[in-house]
């Protein structure tokens, strides 16, 4: 896997819209925050658009992530929020540029079409913060993407939790949030599951749809190749008039309890404001026991 290079006081990052409108004046403190580390900063095209729920057009959001991809003196985008939409414009998309001066691309949920895609073509990426949420981010969550930006050592403690399943296992971190992971199943975006550590999160889902999804994961041979999980925040999670029987952590357990691979539940990264940073793409070991257990980026 390419590492794009390791950010340094002086340079820009770009913060535009691939998915829902930001339309509002509310990016100042994710300024602030980038001028604090010594970077400058580029508010893309997109960043106002209003066109009902995303940031404009396809058309126009794809031409606004092509024109920070192509240009050189952007060193990083950061993408301002999920929501939907990102996949409408990523066939738009071209990496020629890119792969000739790659760049981080930073942000989580409806990013996670990005973190996919690139790493179908071999390169790292950012599940972090975004300037929408930079505000009510915890401070550990702040400082963890500012440690994966300017290249400096990444590594977890995490405390201990009742249904982690003990073990150790090494391989390339993949995922993200779990719903457009199973939808990009059978695109030329779908990720190779093979010898991966997985990390999965979601928000606002039905119970049974998580089951369809951890279903969907296993009968595409997902969970039967994999040699880790790290499960992230599942947040405000819904259930029906007629209960589906289990939460979210029983699912996934349930679907999972063939397979002899460590879980790491609880992780501190999903829709939650510890959402700490992690760079997809990267070898990472992780132990998981009893007492207290570790994911370390190589």
């Amino acid at each position: 896997m390419i590492t794009p290079p390791s950010l340094q006081k002086g340079d820009t990052v770009a913060v535009l819209a691939t998915a829902r409108k930001n339309i509002d004046d509310n990016l100042k403190p994710a300024i602030d925050l980038l001028h604090s580390w010594g970077l400058e900063v580029v508010i893309g095209s997109t960043i106002g658009l209003d066109n009902d729920q995303l940031a404009g057009t396809d058309e126009q959001r794809a031409a606004d992530f092509q024109q920070q991809l192509d240009n050189p003196n952007i060193k990083a985008i950061w993408c301002v929020k999920g929501g939907y939409g990102t996949v409408r414009m990523i066939d738009l998309l071209d990496f020629t540029l890119f792969k000739k001066n790659p760049k981080w691309i930073v942000g989580f949920s409806d990013v996670t079409v990005l973190h996919n895609h690139l790493n179908t073509m071999g390169y790292k990426s950012i599940h972090g913060i975004m300037p929408i949420t930079a505000p009510r981010a915890t401070p550990q969550a702040i400082e963890t993407l500012r440690i994966a930006l300017f290249g400096e050592k990444l590594s977890y403690e995490i405390d201990p939790f009742l249904m982690n399943r003990p073990g150790k296992a090494t391989g390339e971190l993949v995922g993200g949030n779990l719903s457009i992971l199973y939808s990009l199943f059978g695109s030329p975006s779908a990720i190779d599951c093979a010898d991966k550590i997985l990390f999965i999160e979601d928000l606002d889902e039905y119970l049974y749809h998580i089951d369809r999804m951890m279903m969907n994961l296993k009968r595409n041979g997902c969970l039967e190749s994999i040699k880790g999980i790290v499960v992230g925040s599942m947040t405000k999670m819904k259930d029906n008039d007629i209960p589906w029987g289990k939460n979210a952590i029983e699912i996934i357990e349930d679907v999972t309890k063939k397979y002899n691979i460590p879980i790491l539940y609880n992780f501190p990264a999903g829709h939650i404001q510890d959402n700490r940073a992690l760079i997809l793409g990267n070898n990472v070991t992780i132990n998981v026991n009893e007492k207290c257990s570790t994911l370390v980026f190589e």
